[in-house]
């Protein structure tokens, strides 16, 4: 974790030491141009030092242990400081946008020279050799801040092309676009913020497990020997290196409760060494290993389970003959207009078939594939 918060401090500085010297220079250019659309990209190249600099110390933040207020630890502060940085990337554009209008209705003629493409070209360059390394880092790191403050030096490189395209049109055709390209990339950089706020935003509410990580932890879960199947895996990202999660195993009905904390005990620890990932539940559905007349009604029945509408899965099935109980559990479609009520088709259509039969039925949320 402290390497981790190295490195992104490292990448976040590197950025600020890059956009300081960019925004002085695109200042000065621009002023001295009389360029708005210059400024405006100075405007945003300062926003993305003030973006770093909340990423060090949301950064420092998430780094912080765990206490008893917060026992999961503080690595969701990053996804706020991500929020905070889509606020300023969105501020940066809407005041840029109003600036950009004021000079189309009240035109200037900008002055540009050959020092003025020169920095212009120059910053695209840097812009995008910055871009690609701070966005490569945060993929590396899992860190929403650099991903985004790489992302958002990526779309200025396509900013400062564009201006640099209507400096050229202005020297050679005589065309003034300065405003409106101002204009225009004002609304680019308020598109990006909102979509950054969005995806943010999601992560806070708790977005659903990526596939193939849910599917390579169940695969890692019964590779354990008696151990069935894997089910209900809910994992809960209390940070991006912090996941903490539960899950169902389907085991032999005759094992002890000995038996069953051994193997729960051997699965929480190959799943965190394995995908660094914090079992803090291991359930428990018993497989019938008794009886032959089992295997013929669970076959019947999970026939008739999944012909019906928004089921998606069948599990921890369990029939006693004896006591003539049957229960399970179903997976059902978030799509599903009315659960309850495709709980009670199923719960029918099992009772129609076997009608002396105590059946219970739960329902259970399309958590992870």
């Amino acid at each position: 974790m402290e390497q981790r918060e190295k490195q992104i401090i490292r990448v976040s500085i590197i950025g600020i030491i890059a956009n300081i010297f960019l925004a002085g220079f695109k200042f000065a250019v621009g002023f001295l141009a009389n360029s708005v659309a210059i400024m405006v990209d100075a405007l945003n190249n300062a926003s993305d030092v003030l973006s770093s600099v909340i990423t060090i110390i949301g950064t420092k933040l998430a780094g912080r242990p765990a206490d008893k207020s917060h026992p999961y630890g503080h690595g969701r502060a990053e996804y706020l400081t991500a929020a905070v940085i889509s606020g300023i990337v969105l501020y940066a554009g809407i005041t840029a946008f109003i600036e950009s209008v004021k000079k189309i209705l009240e035109p200037v003629e900008p002055e540009y020279t050959a020092a003025t493409l020169a920095v212009v070209a120059a910053g695209v360059a840097v812009k995008v050799i910055l871009g690609r390394y701070v966005k490569g880092r945060g993929l590396e790191l899992s860190s929403d801040s650099l991903k985004d403050s790489g992302e958002d030096a990526l779309m200025d490189s396509a900013i400062s092309s564009t201006t640099l395209i209507g400096a050229l049109a202005f020297l050679g055709l005589g065309w003034n676009l300065e405003a409106w390209l101002g204009a225009f990339i004002s609304i680019v950089i308020i598109k990006a913020g909102i979509d950054m706020f969005r995806e943010t935003t999601s992560k806070i509410l708790g977005e659903r497990a990526e596939s193939e990580l849910t599917k390579s932890i169940k695969e890692t879960i019964c590779e354990t020997e008696g151990v069935y199947g894997a089910y209900d895996l809910i994992l809960t990202n209390y940070g991006p290196d912090t996941l903490m999660g539960s899950v169902h195993i389907e085991v032999p009905d005759v094992w002890t409760a000995e038996k069953i904390d051994t193997v729960s005990r051997e699965i929480m620890q190959r799943v965190a060494e394995k995908h660094h990932i914090f079992l803090t539940a291991v359930g428990v559905y018993s497989h019938n290993t008794s009886s032959n007349a089992v295997a013929e009604i669970r076959s019947n029945i999970t026939r008739a389970v999944m012909s019906q509408e928004y089921v998606l899965q069948l599990h921890g099935f369990y029939c006693d003959v004896e006591t003539l109980e049957i229960r399970f559990d179903i997976v059902i479609d978030f799509a599903a207009p009315d659960s309850e009520e495709v709980k009670r088709r199923v719960y029918n259509e099992v009772k129609n078939l076997y009608p002396d039969y105590n059946v219970t039925v739960q329902a259970d949320s399309d958590f992870s594939d």
